[in-house]
């Protein structure tokens, strides 16, 4: 692909304006390493740009263009590439005895990939980073061809804290949330602000193009209906405990027919193209996870306004859903507690324990203040508990139980 001053320019811009730098400097970090560096996530959430980006950063660090090698196999100019041999040929004859960085965008559109892969791996100086819209990426074959061999940047959306700073809202937090959870975090959106009416028809590409290519074509799924059923039934219950039969009853109970292993497997597939992440249950007394009724989050609030319209602005679950992820980019592995016959909303766990959170819109309402505090309040241990709201009221302190405001929370990184 032929380097262009112009778009070095643009992207300039665009890193100012967008700082994702969490994303660029771990790429950066990885830099040499030998090791496979495989960026996932939804479709859109800008893990092309983000390594346009570190191809600028290595161009301004005196690598020579040569010795890169970008191939987006999203581009149709780039079809004959898909084919495994074609693609090896392509790369081999273009390697320099210099150190190669070889940057493959949305590899999953090769047929065998992963003996590409390989063979490229195992060469003295190459330098690889892979990106894929599914995980199938990292499905049990490949993970077996190479495993010790890479490492996974798991991508999102835009943060709201990226979504504020990009926006250059931070003097009015509550403003920026509620334009954040009605045009939702993909990075294109903000180009979109100024027409909004044409933010629901780009939600509607990314969304059929995920339905199409991630999933039907992928799985070879005849009964799209039941698909789209089963994925706007789990964009209207985000936050709620959810098992296949449950799904699978309330289709049929509308007429609609389904059974739960038919549920199981789009389900699956929903969140291997990344457009819902589930989370499991977890006993906090017996310390031990539960393998039942997992709760359903959606990627992007914006696209489940698009499916849901005007019905899906549940203040609530919508800010359960943007918790949730945000404690993902922090690096916590998120589960639902059970204390008890009490439910905790997150509980966070990371080698240094965990953070039992609740959340919710409002709690100035002092019944709904006790029931939050009585799960946080059953559990023994001395790990950090907290309740985030939207209420713009100080910093609460229930024994050791800390209320504060969700957005302040969010803007912390």
């Amino acid at each position: 692909m032929e380097y262009n001053k112009d778009v070095e320019v643009r992207r300039k811009f665009d890193v100012e304006r967008i700082n994702r730098k969490e994303y660029l400097e771990r790429l950066n970090n990885l830099k040499h390493k030998k090791l496979i560096k495989i960026v996932t996530g939804i479709r859109r959430c800008g893990k092309s740009t983000i390594l346009e980006m570190f191809r600028d950063r290595l161009l301004q660090d005196g690598v020579e263009e040569k010795q890169i090698i970008f191939i987006n196999f999203e581009d149709y100019e780039n079809k004959e590439l898909r084919n495994p041999d074609n693609l090896y040929k392509y790369i081999k004859k273009r390697l320099t005895p210099k150190m190669n960085y070889i940057i493959l965008d949305e590899i999953q559109r090769v047929e065998d990939f992963p003996d590409v892969v390989d063979g490229l791996y195992i060469k003295k100086n190459t330098d690889l980073y892979l990106t894929g819209s599914n995980s199938s990426l990292l499905s049990s074959e490949i993970a077996t061809l190479i495993s010790g061999r890479y490492v996974e940047i798991k991508m999102l959306p835009f943060s709201f804290k990226e979504f504020v700073d990009a926006t250059k809202q931070d003097d009015n937090l509550s403003k920026a949330y509620r334009q954040y959870v009605t045009t939702g975090s993909f990075p294109y959106v903000l180009e979109l602000l100024e027409t909004p009416q044409e933010i629901n028809p780009y939600l509607e590409g990314i969304y059929n193009t995920i339905l199409v290519k991630d999933i039907i074509d992928r799985k070879k799924i005849s009964d799209t209906t039941v698909l789209k059923n089963v994925a706007q039934f789990l964009f209207d219950n985000i936050g709620l405990e959810l098992s296949s039969k449950k799904i699978a009853d309330t289709l049929i109970s509308n007429n609609r027919k389904s059974d739960p292993k038919t549920i199981e497997k789009y389900v699956s597939a929903l969140e291997e193209s990344f457009i819902v992440y589930s989370a499991g249950r977890y006993n906090i007394k017996g310390k031990e996870y539960l393998k039942s009724l997992e709760k359903y989050y959606v990627s992007d609030i914006g696209l489940r306004n698009f499916m849901l319209g005007k019905k899906a602005m549940d203040a609530g679950h919508i800010l359960e859903n943007i918790i949730y992820f945000e404690l993902l980019r922090r690096g916590y592995n998120v589960y639902v507690g059970k204390v008890d016959t009490c439910e905790v909303d997150f509980v966070a766990q990371t080698q240094d324990g965990n953070t039992y959170i609740q959340v919710a819109a409002s709690v100035r309402n002092e019944q709904v203040l006790e029931r939050e505090l009585k799960p946080l309040k059953a559990i023994k241990d001395n790990y950090p508990k907290m309740i985030l709201t939207l209420d713009d009221d100080p910093i609460g302190d229930y024994d050791g139980i800390i209320r504060k405001n969700a957005l302040d929370w969010l803007m912390e990184r």
